[in-house]
């Protein structure tokens, strides 16, 4: 490849560009795209039984081919040459194109040990039996989404006699072979009318789990687009050219399903969100397509799912966290399927659905559950501490030693002593505005204190998943500060976590009391509380976001020492749960939360109870006005995250001494932060609640 020329035309610079890896790529795209083929990859191609192909026809419409012969019927006798000893099956549109010059794409895959490299070649000459080519572009690919499949060769004389039907929409039996797939092929074509290597026909591998291509209608199909290599060489094409040629294998019975047609690029969309590993759609409309009845000359068997493949997910599991959206703010019942103990004061419940399905979440989000104890409804607001790719919920908690008397306490003692494998428990979709994601390129610093750790262990997992989804791991620090060697929930978990990543996930362990036989550096990090100068001896000089957790003091403490370290206030993230809210240092660029004014006082009418009660600013919160008044509300977070307080308003205003994040919609009020709002000329206001 010429140094001064990009392997990347226009098109997929353009989708580069759009998401923010272009200088990467072209970089990387120079040490990797070569204008020839390496010894390894000639040998690769003369071993395989089949080699995809790609080409437009002389109408421009792009179609994706496969042709097959015995290991050896591709031969290379130089670096810059392949002849491929084959014709295409009967039916095949590649047979009616075939002639010099033609710019064809060519992708070698090797199904047993998912192995593939990619051609950009164009013909030198075409004879009855052989197909001469002159490479242009080369270069290997990732085994992601690709499923193992075993060769079963087929004896000539069993082979059925092949058929071909001409199709202009997708009938059934087409629609059931492409809802059933776990891998097609897509070829696209680009030509800008120059002899730049980047012209031509690219034909590329898709895989996901069977249910991943969705038939729309008789002319339509939706495809997610997962992570990749980031040479966007399909999606570029399509910028340039928004046409495709789809190849739908049926890998048992031999059938071949072929079709040409429009494309359509789906960047942002609502669908995007519920369909897991989506990152992008695209749809595809038919223009025509041919079937090949047993077509395929081999058969294969499939083996095993790529690991890439069981992190994504299928149009019916879209559907079904489309539909939980309405359940919000339902209550739902689980089943407690394990029990874990983490340390001496904390536990782990599970959390399983009969369905299998769980409303999504985001790491550092948290349930508000319910149970009732002792003849009594409590409700709880706890975060998560697994990763949203994990078939479970996962509560860690820490148990509260407290007098009976005192409602905090209960929830925590009822999960430690009286919660069993097998029982209900009922909860609302997660929530919670203090999440991480694991897709931004800054490194992230993580500080814990005691159970603190719960939402920063979803954190450090959905980091790693979405690292080996995507190849790229976000860096994160994990600072964690604890008594004592019993007391590290999530160490050996931590410590799998950051062998895992490659180093890129790292915990420090904080002990304010050390054991005589723990071992520095590996039982434990520091001895003492995380302080700035442990930071600074730690974390390399760097533009770092900060999330912190644990008790209001720890919270605080840590707060205070970023600020004086001279973190910006919008830098530091806190999961901030009632009395564990931070007292922040705003600064001055910064547009926050303007505090409105509260009236003098107030006649609250509980509209359903039929109930007038006299307020005024010394009976604080709503919720609180309301719990003294004995009403029991719904609550859990009491700082407006959950959203288990809302109510309807149904006269009046509010106004809110601290902001909430939880999402209103119309008249709704959370009491657990709402006071009556001051009302020019009023003296005393009054509102009217639905309870």
């Amino acid at each position: 490849q010429n140094s001064s020329q990009s392997p990347f035309h226009s098109g997929e610079q353009s989708v580069q560009s759009r998401l923010g890896v272009r200088d990467k790529m072209e970089q990387f795209g120079k040490r990797v795209v070569r204008d020839h083929m390496p010894e390894q990859h000639r040998a690769f191609y003369q071993q395989l039984p089949f080699i995809l192909i790609g080409h437009a026809d002389d109408n421009g419409w792009p179609w994706a081919s496969m042709l097959f012969g015995e290991p050896g019927f591709m031969v290379s006798q130089d670096a810059k040459t392949l002849e491929i000893q084959s014709t295409p099956v009967k039916g095949d549109p590649l047979a009616e194109s075939l002639k010099p010059n033609l710019k064809l794409g060519l992708l070698g895959i090797e199904l047993t040990t998912r192995r593939r490299n990619r051609l950009a070649a164009k013909i030198k000459s075409v004879s009855e039996n052989s197909i001469k080519l002159s490479i242009d572009q080369s270069f290997g690919n990732c085994p992601q989404y690709i499923q193992i499949r075993e060769l079963e060769k087929v004896p000539a004389e069993m082979m059925p006699k092949s058929t071909v039907e001409m199709l202009s929409n997708i009938d059934h039996r087409a629609r059931d072979l492409i809802e059933n797939v776990d891998t097609f092929f897509v070829a696209s074509y680009h030509d800008d009318g120059s002899d730049a290597p980047t012209n031509g026909a690219d034909v590329s591998h898709r895989g996901g789990k069977p249910g991943f291509v969705r038939v729309d209608n008789e002319t339509t199909l939706t495809i997610p687009d997962y992570a990749g290599n980031f040479h966007f060489n399909t999606f570029g094409n399509f910028i340039e050219n928004p046409k495709a040629g789809l190849l739908f294998v049926d890998f048992e019975h031999g059938d071949l399903l072929t079709l040409t047609g429009h494309v359509e690029l789906i960047w942002e969309s609502e669908e995007i969100e519920f369909f897991e590993g989506a990152q992008r759609l695209w749809k595809f409309h038919i223009h025509q397509g041919r079937r090949i009845n047993y077509g395929l000359p081999l058969r294969w068997k499939l083996k095993e799912y790529s690991a890439n493949t069981l992190m994504t997910g299928t149009w019916g599991e879209a559907v079904q966290q489309q539909n939980l959206v309405n359940q919000l703010d339902s209550w739902l019942s689980y089943r407690i399927s394990k029990i874990v103990s983490e340390s001496p004061s904390i536990k782990s419940v599970y959390l399983s659905s009969d369905n299998g399905v769980l409303p999504k979440f985001k790491p550092g989000q948290f349930l508000t559950i319910k149970a009732n104890i002792d003849k009594k409804e409590q409700i709880r607001t706890y975060t998560l501490s697994n990763a949203p790719a994990d078939p479970e919920y996962r509560l860690s908690v820490k148990i509260e030693q407290t007098a009976s008397s005192i409602p905090d306490g209960v929830f925590s003692n009822y999960i430690h002593n009286t919660l069993q494998v097998g029982d209900i428990i009922s909860a609302k979709a997660p929530r919670g505005s203090f999440v991480f994601d694991s897709d931004k390129l800054r490194p992230a610093v993580l500080l814990a204190g005691g159970v603190g750790i719960t939402p920063m262990i979803s954190m450090a997992r959905d980091a790693l998943h979405t690292g080996v989804r995507t190849r790229s791991i976000r860096p994160m620090s994990i600072f964690v500060s604890t008594k004592n060697m019993a007391q590290r929930a999530f160490f050996d978990e931590l410590k799998e976590i950051s062998r895992l990543s490659g180093g890129y996930i790292n915990t420090i362990w904080a002990l304010t009391q050390t054991d005589e036989h723990a071992t520095p550096g590996h039982d434990f990090h520091h001895s003492g509380r995380i302080s700035a100068s442990l930071l600074q001896s730690v974390l390399p000089l760097d533009d770092y976001d900060y999330y912190i957790c644990g008790p209001s003091g720890f919270m605080q403490n840590m707060y205070d020492m970023l600020r004086k370290l001279g973190v910006v206030d919008k830098r530091i993230h806190a999961e901030e749960f009632g009395p564990a809210s931070l007292v922040r240092e705003i600064d001055v660029a910064s547009t926050g939360f303007v505090q409105k004014p509260h009236a003098a006082a107030a006649i609250i009418e509980f509209t359903r109870s039929k109930v007038e009660q006299a307020w005024s600013p010394d009976d604080g919160s709503l919720l609180d006005f309301s719990e003294n008044h004995g009403f029991t509300p719904e609550y859990g977070c009491r700082s407006g995250q959950c959203g288990a307080c809302k109510v309807t308003l149904s006269e009046g205003s509010v106004c809110y001494q601290t902001e909430h994040s939880f999402p209103l919609e119309g008249n709704e009020v959370l009491l657990c932060c709402a006071v009556p709002a001051a009302e020019e000329g009023q003296d005393v206001v009054k509102i009217s609640l639905d309870m």
